[in-house]
């Protein structure tokens, strides 16, 4: 238990669909030994589990306070796509007692993470080509659900812009991608990217699989991925069809943003396929794009590996605004 003087330490939350991770800081710096997570399944919303962390460890009155959370910013409130909360931020400063608060979108922390990660957290996919100092980048999140943010950086300081990119309609070139179009709108009534590209979505891919193969039926992402493992037919026809259409909205977003200082993969499910990422063929996917392709090959690909990087961009945030903090 870290116990605290008042405005000693800020508060961090980043909240998934699942589960939420909170930690302290101190002058930018993330408090490893301070996290702790939480099980979303139950809780009526997110200043509970605030306040319990809170008495758990010993702090009150706390100099700020950063969330992140997987769903749409607006004017310091943010409704969570995938679980039935609404973070406000006076209601964060009432729990924490925080003079400085900010409400992210979790795409947009995973930006203000970049160049504050350990070496050994980012795992190079696509080499590129080298990025000049203050180039673009672009974090690209797989997970419970999809989103991208750019990240640039500004004579005021870094930028990050939120998106709710993951809602946008999922792209269909070949006639199988027509077949999975129609496919994902029988259940959901429209097919998004994020109704492919994301942990539910690899299910859809798989029942899709199965059905295409004459054996119609499903399995949780986690039995997905265990059937990839296993090098199951049906395992990896999911796993083509997967990497395909995530290098083809990767290049998709590459070419809105132009991210030469590097694209960024974050999130549980694009950690679980980096290993497969070169064998099924993303940077083809991701650089058809005609007369572009050789454009394409210029963008670094890189894979975030640590699990709090959230964490750490809503450190790097506060910091930003409030150096003291």
């Amino acid at each position: 238990m870290i116990t605290a003087t008042p405005n000693r330490y800020a508060l961090l939350a980043d909240i998934g669909g699942t589960n939420t991770r909170v930690a302290l800081s101190e002058h930018g710096r993330l408090l490893p030994e301070s996290i702790r997570r939480y099980a979303n399944a139950g809780q009526p919303a997110l200043e509970p589990i605030l306040a319990a962390y809170m008495q758990t460890e010993g702090v009150s009155d706390l100099a700020g306070a950063c969330v992140a959370a997987a769903g749409p910013v607006r004017d310091g409130t943010a409704h969570m796509t995938n679980l039935s909360w609404v973070i406000e931020s006076a209601a964060i400063a009432r729990v924490t007692g925080a003079e400085t608060v900010a409400v992210l979108n979790d795409l947009q922390a995973q930006g203000h993470a970049l160049g504050h990660l350990a070496p050994d957290a980012v795992a190079t996919v696509l080499p590129g080509q080298p990025a000049r100092p203050g180039s673009a980048q672009l974090v690209i999140g797989v997970g419970t659900g999809f989103n991208a943010a750019p990240v640039h950086e500004a004579p005021g300081g870094r930028i990050v812009t939120a998106s709710e990119c993951g809602h946008i309609t999922l792209p269909t070139v070949t006639d199988e991608d027509i077949r999975l179009m129609r496919f994902v709108e029988a259940a959901h009534g429209f097919a998004a990217v994020e109704d492919v590209l994301s942990g539910r979505g690899l299910e859809r891919v798989f029942a899709f699989a199965a059905a295409e193969a004459g054996q119609p039926h499903s399995r949780t992402a986690a039995e997905v991925m265990a059937e990839i493992t296993a090098r199951s037919p049906l395992g990896l026809e999911t796993a083509r069809i997967f990497v395909r259409h995530l290098g083809a909205v990767v290049g998709d977003l590459a070419l809105i943003h132009l991210p030469f200082g590097g694209i960024h993969l974050c999130g549980g499910v694009a950690r679980a396929f980096t290993p497969l990422l070169a064998e099924f063929g993303l940077a083809a996917a991701m650089q058809a794009k005609g007369r572009f392709s050789d454009f394409l090959a210029a963008f670094p690909l890189r894979v975030i590996e640590d699990d709090y990087a959230a964490l750490v961009g809503c450190a790097a945030h506060l910091h930003a605004l409030a150096p003291r903090i």
